[in-house]
Order: C-alpha cells, then sequence, then structure tokens
C-alpha cells in the first residue's frame, strides 16, 4: 500500500482566519483563561498530593481521576451534544466542573482535604470536563465555515498549549507563595469567562424535519457509525496506543522535579512550562508538517522523537538540560494529537460528529489514565528513572502500528447534503413500524462482477454506519447477471434517518454501485414491512373470519400501537 498524499498544508493566515468570527473568538478567548485555569489546578492538585503522600501510585492517580470520567462518560456525553443544543450542554458542564472545584477550594481552605477527597473532586471535575468537550469541540462546526474548521481546531489545539506553557510556571509560583487553594480558587475564577462567552452566544438552530433519537438509540448510532468507520477505528486506536505509552511524562512530571532534580513545587510548575511551551511550538508547525509529510510519517517522527527526549530527560539531572528535552517532548506530543483530533473531527459527518468527537477524547483519556496508573505503578517498583526509560523504549517501538493501522488521509469534511423526500407509501404506517427490508436490484454484466463486489463492500460499511443491519448481497445463479442488495432497518423512522444521514461521500457511492447496471430499466428499489400482520395492527385492515379476505382500511388504528 502507498503511503497517502501530503496534506493540505495551513497558511499563518489560515491559521488565524477563525478568529475574524466574532462568536469564535470570544470563545476561543474565553476558553484560553479557562485552559489556562485548569493547568494552574492541575499544579495545585498534583502538589497538594505530593504533600499529602509519598506514594507514586497516589500521585499518578490525580491524573487518573480527572481523565477517567472522559472515558467513562464519552458516549453518553456525546449522545446529548447531537440530540440537544450544544451551547446549553456546554453551559450544564461548565457549571459542573466549577461547582466541584468551587468545593476542593473550600475543603482545601478549612484543611478538610484527605487523598481519597482529593481524587473524587478531580472526578467531579473530570465529569464536567468529559460532558463539555464533545459539545464544546463539535460546536466549532457552528461557529465558522467549513473551509476554516481545520484551522479553528488548530487554534483550539494552540489555546490549550498557549496556556500549557505559562499555566503550570504560574501554578508552581502560585502553589509555592499561597498554596493549593489558591491554585484551586483560580481555577474557579477562570471558568468564568467562558460561561459569560457562552451565555451571551446567540446560536441559531438548525430544526430537524425528524424526531430526536432516544439516548440509548442515540449512543447505538454513536457505536455503529464508529465501528463501521475503518478511518475513525485506527484514529481511536493509535490515540489510545500512543496517549497510554506517552502519558508517562505527564503523569510522572511532579516526581520527576523532586525525586530526579530535587525541586519544589517551582521546579514542578517550570518544568511543566517547557512541556506547554514545546507543544506551543508543535501546534504551529503543525501547518509545515501536514505541508511536507503524511499523516503516517509525521507520527512516525513524532513518536521517535518524543521517546529520545523521554530518554534524556530520564537520565538527566540538570534542570536546563531537562527543561530542553521536555520542550521537544511537549512539541512532539502535541504534534501528533493534532493530526489524531483533526482525522477524528474531519472524518464524521454533523449529524454523528459529537459522538465521533466523544469516542476519540474517551480513546485519548483512557488512554492517559491507563497509563498514568501502569507508570505510577512501575515508578513505585522501580522508581522514575526505570518508569520513563520503559516508557521511551515503548514510544520508539510504536511506530511499527503503522505497519498494520496506517494513518487515514485527513481531508475536508464530508458535509450533509439536503434531506431527501420521504418516499412514496401505500401501506398505513407509522414511525415505529417495522422491521423494514430493503432490497436493491441490479443488473450487472459478468465481466464486472469481481469490480461490483468489491465496490458493494465499501457500500455495506456505509449503510451499516448510518442505520441499517442485517446487510447482504446475493447474486441470482439462474440470471449471473442479477444481483441484490438487501439490508433492514429496526423502523420507518429509523430508515427516514438512514436516508438522510447520508453524505455527498455516502451519495457519491452509491452513484459508483448504480453505475455498473446495465439494461433499459432503472436499478429496482424495493420497501416492505416485515411481519407487517404483526408490528402494525389496524382496526380494519385484518382478515374477515369467514372469507379470509382483506378488508379496506379506514385509518382507524388499533390502540396501543
Amino acid at each position: 500500500m502507498t503511503d497517502q498524499p501530503k496534506l493540505q498544508t495551513l497558511s499563518v493566515d489560515g491559521i488565524t482566519a477563525p478568529l475574524r468570527y466574532a462568536v469564535f473568538r470570544h470563545v476561543w478567548l474565553a476558553s484560553l483563561l479557562s485552559n489556562l485555569g485548569v493547568l494552574i489546578r492541575g499544579v495545585g492538585a498534583a502538589w497538594a498530593m505530593t504533600e499529602m503522600t509519598s506514594s507514586a501510585d497516589e500521585v499518578a492517580l490525580v491524573q487518573t481521576a480527572t481523565m477517567l470520567p472522559v472515558m467513562l462518560i464519552a458516549l453518553p456525553a456525546g449522545a446529548i451534544a447531537d440530540m440537544h443544543d450544544r451551547r446549553r450542554v456546554a453551559l450544564v458542564a461548565l457549571s459542573i466542573a466549577l461547582c466541584g472545584v468551587t468545593a476542593l477550594t473550600a475543603l482545601q481552605w478549612l484543611g478538610l482535604t484527605t487523598p481519597n477527597l482529593l481524587l473524587v473532586f478531580c472526578f467531579v471535575v473530570g465529569s464536567g470536563v468529559a460532558l463539555m468537550y464533545p459539545a464544546w469541540q463539535s460546536s466549532v462546526s457552528e461557529q465558522v465555515p467549513a473551509e476554516a474548521l481545520p484551522a479553528a481546531v488548530t487554534l483550539n489545539g494552540i489555546s490549550f498549549n498557549i496556556a500549557r506553557s505559562f499555566g503550570p510556571a504560574i501554578g508552581g509560583i502560585v502553589v509555592g507563595i499561597a498554596g493549593a487553594v489558591a491554585a484551586f480558587a483560580l481555577n474557579a475564577v477562570l471558568y468564568l469567562p467562558l460561561l459569560i462567552a457562552l451565555l451571551l452566544w446567540k446560536r441559531v438552530a438548525e430544526p430537524s424535519r425528524l424526531p430526536r433519537e432516544q439516548l440509548s438509540r442515540a449512543i447505538i448510532s454513536g457505536v455503529r457509525y464508529i465501528t463501521n468507520s475503518p478511518s475513525i477505528k485506527i484514529v481511536l486506536t493509535r490515540a489510545i496506543a500512543t496517549a497510554a505509552i506517552g502519558s508517562s511524562i505527564s503523569a510522572l512530571m511532579p516526581l520527576l522535579a523532586r525525586d530526579l532534580l530535587r525541586g519544589g513545587a517551582q521546579t514542578y510548575g517550570i518544568m511543566l512550562g517547557a512541556f506547554g511551551f514545546g507543544a506551543v511550538i508543535g501546534a504551529i508547525s503543525i501547518g509545515e508538517v501536514r505541508k511536507r509529510m503524511s499523516g503516517e510519517a509525521a507520527m512516525r517522527a513524532c513518536m521517535l522523537s518524543m521517546g529520545g527526549a523521554t530518554t534524556a530527560a530520564a537520565l538527566s539531572r540538570d534542570p536546563v538540560l531537562t527543561a530542553t528535552a521536555l520542550i521537544l517532548a511537549g512539541a512532539m506530543w502535541t504534534l501528533a494529537f493534532t493530526l489524531l483530533d483533526i482525522g477524528a473531527q474531519l472524518s464524521a459527518p454533523r449529524w454523528v460528529a459529537g459522538r465521533s468527537l466523544a469516542a476519540y477524547q474517551a480513546a485519548y483519556s483512557g488512554g492517559i489514565a491507563l497509563g498514568s496508573w501502569v507508570w505510577g505503578r512501575l515508578t513505585d517498583a522501580a522508581g522514575v528513572e526505570t518508569a520513563l526509560l520503559v516508557s521511551a523504549a515503548l514510544m520508539m517501538l510504536s511506530p511499527l502500528l503503522g505497519l498494520w493501522l496506517r494513518m487515514p488521509r485527513i481531508s475536508a469534511r464530508h458535509e450533509d447534503v439536503q434531506m431527501l423526500a420521504d418516499p412514496e407509501v401505500r401501506l398505513p404506517i407509522t414511525d415505529r413500524s417495522g422491521p423494514l427490508v430493503l432490497e436493491i436490484e441490479y443488473r450487472v454484466a459478468s465481466k464486472n462482477a469481481r469490480a461490483f463486489h468489491t465496490v458493494m463492500q465499501d457500500v455495506q460499511l456505509s449503510r451499516q454506519r448510518n442505520g441499517a443491519y442485517g446487510w447482504s448481497i446475493a447474486r441470482n445463479i439462474g440470471d449471473p447477471e442479477l444481483w441484490t442488495e438487501r439490508y433492514h432497518c429496526p423502523t420507518w423512522l429509523d430508515y427516514l434517518r438512514q436516508r438522510n444521514r447520508w453524505t455527498e461521500a455516502d451519495r457519491a457511492l452509491d452513484r459508483q454501485a448504480a453505475a455498473f447496471h446495465i439494461g433499459p430499466d432503472p436499478v429496482h428499489v424495493r420497501r416492505m414491512l416485515e411481519r407487517p400482520f404483526g408490528s402494525v395492527r389496524w382496526k380494519e385492515d385484518v382478515p374477515d373470519r369467514d372469507t379470509d379476505e382483506i378488508l379496506p382500511f379506514d385509518g382507524k388504528r388499533v390502540a396501543g400501537h
């Protein structure tokens, strides 16, 4: 398999273009302050745990407790973001995080914080972040036009990494002067600008012709889309592996500062600041990297470089050398995850964008949570230096994943097209009627049979991503030119959703399959209601007991249907 084409670049003007749009600019600036507060609070939490216990396991669990909720509630959060007003979802989620950090501030001020309580409230704050992330990220496409979306995604990454450049250093100073309670309080205050920006955003909702999905069905739809999307599955797998292997640096940073560099809270903040400064360099460099390298080549370079930087950080006892290594590690970490983030955002249509982003965040956060726990346990058993060296070795081996899971080509999102009109129906049915069976007949020349069958494998994934199940393709043994595609939808309403979830890429694939059809008649489509007398009960549309004839339908439904 040849490597994919080089990716479209983002010029400097392209990166800053989304800031021309007022809503995005206001939310972006407010999120920058919010991210700054998050990083300051992270320093306070990690150092507070370091002061309460000498266990590396419990210190690493601070990061696990913050990231674990993202993994646990990501899919429900993504479904909620796709089902409801994303602005309101973000406001509720931000309020949860604000309440959590406010309570943590009060407990710390009263001297009541224990290791377990600290972990509990880190989990509460993480839960708010987990609910907010898919709503906030998927709403970016509502704040900027489609052509500015990749730049907007990159800017969101830059926002976090600008905060990471200064937040930890500020956090170290704040903790050193006023203690962890000041870091927690400052985080609460810096949430307020984002809360105000979201309140002032006059979001224009796009009304849907179809009823809203139930939460459980929306989650199932999201899982079904992801499992039938090869590109998203690759991005998620690579995100889990990269996050788990690379999380050693951030999870063990307090111990690196304390045990290897013999420093205090300020040293810890400076080291985190160096990592964040490198992250900004990486985010700014994403355009040039995408211009010069394919996605797989860029991921390979990132992991090899980060492995070398982690090795240097493990062996160094000089703060300047360690900070230099962390700058490189931060740049490579951000480059890798910006590529993965853009891939996740642009691989899914708008109707499932929140769920796809939630799955990506779950993979990313789950990898960090699992990795942090593993690196903490290894540090307890063998020391900080050994844990970092093992992590570095795994980073250098991770490019081998590309032999099986090559990074997908990153291109512009396939925007949704105009909704189709409902097909003509002569049988009285309701939204809940079903299952529905679709049969599509193609007549294909025998010489094109293999090529047609290959295209239909992609058609299968397209149908299943959008809601179909029980898909099959069959060839008539008595008439080899006749092929029948068959699949099911649970209900009539599910079928209408499936039809109107097609992107332009899905429709192009459908046209590609239809192009194999020969003969004077068009492709024949049959829509049938399976078990009609079991699933659709009509008062008058029943057999006469004496004659077994079907009586005319008069439009009256049996109660309970």
